[in-house]
């Protein structure tokens, strides 16, 4: 998740309601126009005299259906507030929200069935799902912006990866860990992390960062589907890391923080931006989370003093009474500006079709909305919009759950790194 890039420990209840909860009220896309043009301003897929459909494929069921409703609710707040001041191009925003559960097979489904009257995809969760669309979705020239931040998700023109990759926050986070956590050569650091593309980017970076800066890397791959890290904080322990980096979902960072303090192995812990939930805090893992636990991240955490984010709570709150504010509703709050700036550029170009769309996107080259970190290049897409992390830390009275320790920044080794090519 900004993202950001964060989670859940569990499904919520009452999820199924946001379904119909779209921006303007109805989730059908309507009866679509043929490309062409229309009122001057040339059309495609997605578009009509009087609308623009777009499609939120998101989780609100399966792991991650926390992040999913927050960056789910962000986004048809602001669509809402954007029809609300006349719309785009003279066009209204409707939204189709879909729920794939984080399953693969059902994102292909949904995508299969929204893609025909999509003019754009604001959310798209999970590497996953988006790694098995992404020549689809390259083909089809839907801009796409995923919720995950893995390597192999670049290299496509119309996939826009949101400010750093997994494994540039892992540059970031172990170059903390040696100026500001005593870490030194010959060090031996933990890496626990998800097998599939998520964990497997974020190695990337933890082997080169180890590699330049003389540490010995212990590895600890998982399922996403394994819950109690006692065998691996076992293994940690066994092998006397003196750090850890976390690169899997929040539950499995929960226990794995839990039982290393429980045990007695005081470590600090650094963790990708999907690894953080400000619920937690509410389970017996917080004393751990609170102690020494850190995650990077290219999007600041909403507790940011940023004019944007102030109004953004206020009318999140005013909207969603009692709903939590988490790093997804900033996160879906800035992919759904990145793609309604895309809009109204095309519209000025006079060209709404989905090839306009892309285009007019990846005119921008140092997009910056007030919201905090550095401005992001979308001109180039088979390297990072940015390289410049956050380093954040759970923080049980900021807004959010979370609070800036160390303002965004790129190491010397992350500006140096060459990101694996995809194609």
């Amino acid at each position: 998740m900004s993202r950001n890039r964060t989670a859940a420990l569990s499904a919520l209840v009452a999820l199924g309601l946001l379904a119909t909860a779209c921006a303007s009220g109805k989730a059908t896309g309507g009866d679509q126009a043929p490309a062409g043009a229309t009122g001057g301003v040339k059309t495609g897929p997605g578009v009509t005299a009087d609308t623009i459909t777009l499609s939120l494929l998101t989780d609100l069921t399966g792991p991650y259906a926390s992040l999913g409703k927050s960056l789910t609710q962000a986004q048809q707040l602001y669509f809402e507030q954007v029809n609300q001041a006349g719309g785009i191009c003279g066009r209204k925003i409707e939204t189709i929200v879909r729920d794939h559960g984080y399953d693969a097979q059902k994102a292909m489904a949904s995508y299969a069935e929204v893609a025909p009257k999509t003019a754009a995809i604001p959310q798209f969760i999970g590497s996953p799902m988006v790694t098995a669309l992404k020549d689809k979705i390259t083909a089809d020239r839907i801009l796409t912006l995923p919720m995950a931040w893995a390597t192999g998700l670049l290299g496509s023109e119309a996939i826009q990866v949101t400010g750093t990759t997994y494994d540039v926050d892992m540059i970031n986070g172990v170059d903390f860990l040696v100026k500001e956590k005593g870490i030194k050569a010959g060090d031996k650091i933990g890496h626990l992390y998800f097998e599939g593309d998520y964990g497997e980017s974020a190695l990337d970076g933890s082997k080169y960062a180890s590699d330049k800066l003389g540490l010995s890397l212990v590895e600890q791959k998982i399922k996403a589907t394994d819950q109690d890290m006692t065998a691996q904080v076992a293994a940690f322990k066994k092998a006397g890391v003196k750090a850890v980096l976390v690169s899997v979902g929040p539950r499995q960072a929960a226990s794995l923080a839990g039982v290393a303090l429980a045990g007695g192995m005081d470590v600090p812990f650094v963790g990708s931006n999907s690894a953080y939930s400000p619920q937690l805090l509410q389970t017996p893992a917080a004393p751990a989370l609170l102690k020494d636990f850190y995650y990077v991240t290219a999007g600041a955490p909403i507790s940011a003093p940023l004019p944007a984010y102030q109004k953004l709570i206020t009318d999140y709150q005013a909207k969603y009474a009692g709903q939590p504010l988490d790093s997804g509703v900033s996160a879906g709050w800035t992919a759904a500006i990145i793609v309604g700036d895309a809009l109204r550029k095309a519209c000025d170009a006079k060209d709404l079709s989905r090839e306009g769309i892309v285009a007019a996107h990846r005119s921008q080259k140092a997009w910056e909305a007030g919201l905090g970190g550095t401005p992001m290049d979308f001109s180039v897409f088979d390297r990072p919009a940015s390289r410049s992390s956050y380093v954040v830390k759970p923080d049980k009275q900021a807004v959010g759950g979370a609070t800036i320790f160390k303002e965004a920044a790129v190491s010397g080794l992350a500006e140096e790194y060459s990101v694996p090519s995809a194609g």
